[in-house]
């Protein structure tokens, strides 16, 4: 592969991670405190979309593995025909509308729709990984081509979505400074900001959106232009088709696939919930609403810059191995919690990007191995790649979903106020509960699965011999 294909795919990825990291990151406090949307109904908006988004993903990876061959590929139409209703979604997701009534109703409709057409780019997108090329080398390398790029895409939509957020969301009797620790909640005056404000939120969103959208169809035209898809290179002309089905029920007694999406799924649900809470613990339990947006622009460029450290890291000492790196957060993370300070802070965000950039390029550079594993073991049957990667993200979205809708009906439970400038004390214990103790459970028990992964350095070295022959 050329550098030049590389990095072509790799773009065409970028746009999916920007508007992903400004939904991640924002979108729950948006709902809050701009929208003025209860915590409950943000829960359910958040939970609904993710759900939908992961109930898309075996729906599009059975479409797909049923697609024919065309002139530009069998994955590549898919990733063309949706990112216009894609960007059309994203665009009225932040829209702010006239009507109060009806919402919740508004938010879940193109929350759901937005995930769903997501889904159906990333499932294509990420297959698209075994179809550059037939070396494992070339394989990992795209991974973190891809990886490094959608890093910077996330950068960009949080250092966008997080300026915004810094003059739309606060007064300016909220930047005094009060005590973090009050009971008078009840008593504030909410910060919403003034909707008449022809520079208020609502524009400047729409502009956000506007420019995430410009963003998505530049990426998916040099995608286009750039990336060559082949076709099956193991596959013999006797060989037919796995059904889609038969297919699942394979891949789900697949040893190595559970172990490894059962790992990933806990890991990626407790990057997600840092990912979401974060604002909000900045805000109203650590007192650094002055910071927040700077401390998450140092979380994804540390994380950018990582990228081929980690790569390097698996290379020389094992993919295994590197998976130690996505447990960096773990005491940090509980150290801002009980000692809240800026200079803490920047160190922890730090780290933590550290962290995410591993648990991003792990797993999709251990799962082209796991797909290499299971051709060795089935070697007359072809078009199971999209149900691996269908399934791979079913899971890590469905998990993701329910952990940010627990999050957040807890936010409801314990009496979160929308645009209020301090919170009680029960709403700061459960924004550090989030922060600190759940994610630290998830990471800790994820890595205990992935222990029992059975796939090696030297395995792999085999199943790609064992491939060579075949070919």
């Amino acid at each position: 592969l050329s550098i030049c294909s590389k990095l072509c795919y790799a773009i065409g990825g970028a746009p999916n991670q920007v508007a992903g990291s400004a939904a991640a990151f924002f979108l729950q406090i948006y709902l809050l405190d701009i929208a003025h949307i209860t915590p409950f109904h943000a829960s359910l908006v958040l939970f609904v979309g993710k759900a939908s988004g992961a109930v898309t993903d075996p729906v599009a990876g059975f479409f797909i593995s049923k697609s024919r061959w065309t002139k530009v590929g069998r994955l590549m139409p898919w990733m063309l025909a949706c990112t216009p209703f894609t960007v059309v979604s994203y665009f009225f997701m932040w829209y702010l509308p006239p009507f109060v009534l009806g919402r919740v109703a508004w938010y879940l409709t193109f929350y759901c729709l937005f995930q769903a057409l997501t889904t159906l780019f990333q499932v294509p997108y990420s297959a698209l990984t075994m179809f550059l090329s037939t070396d494992q080398k070339e394989r990992d390398s795209a991974t973190a081509y891809r990886m490094t790029m959608e890093v910077l895409g996330t950068l960009i939509g949080a250092a966008l979505q997080g300026q915004i957020v810094a003059s739309a969301h606060f007064s300016h009797h909220c930047t005094v400074n009060p005590p973090v620790n009050t009971t008078d909640t009840w008593h504030d005056t909410p910060s919403f900001p003034d909707p008449s404000d022809p520079l208020s939120h609502q524009v400047i969103y729409m502009i956000a959106a506007g420019v995430i959208g410009g963003v998505y169809l530049l990426g998916t035209v040099i995608l286009f232009l750039g990336v060559k898809e082949k076709d099956d290179p193991y596959a013999l002309n006797s060989d037919r088709a796995i059904p889609f089905c038969k297919g699942l029920g394979l891949t789900m007694k697949h040893g190595p696939y559970v172990k490894l999406t059962a790992s990933f799924l806990l890991i990626s649900t407790a990057v997600q919930l840092e990912q979401s809470n974060f604002v909000l613990f900045c805000t109203h339990a650590a007192d650094l609403r002055n910071h927040f947006q700077y401390l998450v622009v140092t979380i994804l460029v540390s994380a950018a810059v990582s990228i081929p450290f980690w790569q390097k890291f698996l290379q020389r000492f094992g993919k295994k191995c590197a998976a130690c790196g996505i447990s960096w957060m773990i005491p940090f993370a509980v150290m801002l919690v009980t000692i809240p300070n800026v200079i803490l802070a920047y160190l922890v965000a730090f780290v933590s990007g550290l962290s995410i950039a591993a648990s991003l390029l792990l797993p999709w550079s251990m799962l082209p191995d796991v797909v290499d594993n299971f051709r060795l073991q089935n070697p007359h049957g072809k078009g199971h790649e999209t149900i691996f990667y269908s399934s791979y993200v079913f899971f890590t979205k469905m998990s993701a979903g329910i952990g940010l809708g627990i999050s957040a009906a807890g936010l409801e439970f314990t009496g979160y106020k929308p645009g209020m400038c301090r919170q009680s004390n029960d709403v700061i214990l459960t924004l550090k509960i989030l922060i600190g103790v759940v994610p630290a459970i998830l990471i800790l028990v994820g890595l205990f699965i992935l222990l029992f992964y059975p796939i090696t350095e030297e395995s792999r070295k085999e199943t790609k011999l064992a491939l060579e022959v075949l070919r």
